[in-house]
């Protein structure tokens, strides 16, 4: 048996758990630089608030139905999807963390334990609840793909009180038959009008095709999803997470960079950023992809983009700055208003098997590395940085309606009064 547990509105859920007085209204919360809204809570979705529209075109009808709105607290959200995780973790014997609000389970010597795999859902619902205040769905199936058909059930299909079981052929047809073939994992929008178009509308629909023909019309994906849908299982994950193949940190301003020390102090942070991410999965880069544009709303729209090639790979936070010191007089052009900047690694190799050059000395340093990072998991992030971050902080990111971070920072820690 498996199950996929998952929370309901997750950043608007984690936005009440430290506030209990927004906790029964509608919130909202806004996307990067408080462009859009990304998330919307069960109380702001009667209010028929349209996810990824952007916050301006909202901000009227949102102050007339008393809507709180949040900025973006990537910082509380990470920590309470580990609190979350965690607590999920201890009903099962394998978990697989999808997403940060997403986690598949497995059952394998459970079955002959559990006697009502309904009131066992509860009880995790409960757990989670408890510990950390957020509210979840929890769906089981005989596959992967079924548990996910099941959570879809227990969150947003009627009778089902957060919890859903597809155990058998009768159960599976039951919840199939009420959702939308674009419903079912795996199958997107895109694929979901072709598959309209030969009369698929349903889930149910779906099961009912011959696995090995519409493999032939669409893909193996496809294929397996049928076969998952009728109780066959065909997905699995990776018992070892395979590392990225290329590794990239982008971010639009808060405000437009017109400064050539403003923009060099962003691609900085993404180089600390970048590297970092290459050192946690032993690889290095052997190119470096610098790119800076204005907005292409505006007239003169200007765009620049450099490869730069490394002699020696590297994952060197200071090794990626020089490079993009070396860039930066050609990718900077006074008078233009810069909207967005980033950096990207590509060509990634191992750390382990990296070739070095006997002709080229290497100026990579990890020893210095490995303790720039120690220092910053034990104290904080950002506690050590390269000197060329520390310049200006007028291209950060807008979050005008940031909530504190309760668990990260010492300073906004409740504070109880009794």
């Amino acid at each position: 048996m498996f199950a996929l547990v998952d929370a309901v509105a997750f950043y608007a859920s984690a936005e009440k758990v430290f506030d209990p007085s927004i906790r029964k209204r509608p919130v909202v919360v806004l996307t990067n630089n408080d462009g859009c809204v990304c998330a919307v809570s069960p109380e702001a979705r009667k209010l028929n608030v349209p996810k990824f529209e952007p916050y301006f075109k909202l901000r009227k009808f949102l102050e007339q139905h008393n809507v709180v709105v949040r900025s973006s607290n990537y910082e509380l959200y990470a920590d309470l999807s580990t609190r979350m995780m965690n607590v999920i973790g201890r009903f099962c014997d394998n978990q697989y963390i999808y997403s940060i609000d997403e986690s598949f389970l497995q059952f394998t010597g459970f079955k002959s334990i559990i006697d009502d795999w309904h009131a066992y859902g509860q009880d995790i619902r409960l757990a989670v609840w408890r510990e950390t205040k957020l509210p979840v769905g929890v769906g089981f199936g005989t596959t992967p793909t079924l548990s996910k058909a099941a959570n879809h059930a227990a969150k947003k299909l009627e009778g089902y009180n957060g919890v859903a079981v597809i155990d058998d052929d009768y159960s599976a047809n039951e919840i199939l038959a009420k959702m939308e073939v674009t419903d079912v994992w795996g199958i997107g929008g895109r694929l979901g009008k072709k598959l309209n178009m030969m009369r698929i509308y349903t889930a149910l629909d779906l099961k009912k095709q011959n696995p090995k023909y519409m493999r032939k019309q669409f893909s193996v994906v496809v294929e397996r999803t049928i076969e998952e849908l009728n109780g066959q299982v065909c997905i699995s994950w990776d018992d070892v997470k395979q590392p990225k193949q290329e590794i990239f940190s982008t971010r639009s301003f808060g405000e437009r960079v017109t400064d050539v020390h403003d923009l060099k102090s962003s691609l900085s942070t993404h180089c600390s950023i970048v590297g970092k991410k290459l050192r946690e999965q032993s690889s290095m880069t052997k190119q470096l992809i610098i790119f800076a544009h204005s907005s292409p709303h505006e007239d003169n729209f200007y765009k620049r983009s450099f490869l730069y090639e490394f002699p020696v790979p590297t994952s060197d936070s200071r090794v990626l700055a020089n490079a993009v010191n070396e860039v930066l007089p050609q990718l900077f052009h006074n008078g233009v208003r810069f909207y967005k900047a980033g950096i990207g690694a590509i060509e990634l190799v191992s750390e382990q098997f990296m070739q070095a050059d006997l002709f080229t000395p290497t100026l990579n340093n990890s020893k210095l590395m490995n303790s720039l990072d120690s220092i910053n998991k034990v104290f904080g992030k950002g506690t050590i940085r390269l000197a060329s971050e520390q310049q200006t902080k007028s291209w950060e990111m807008k979050r005008d309606f940031l909530s504190p971070r309760y668990t990260t920072r010492w300073s906004d820690i409740p504070k109880i009064q009794c």
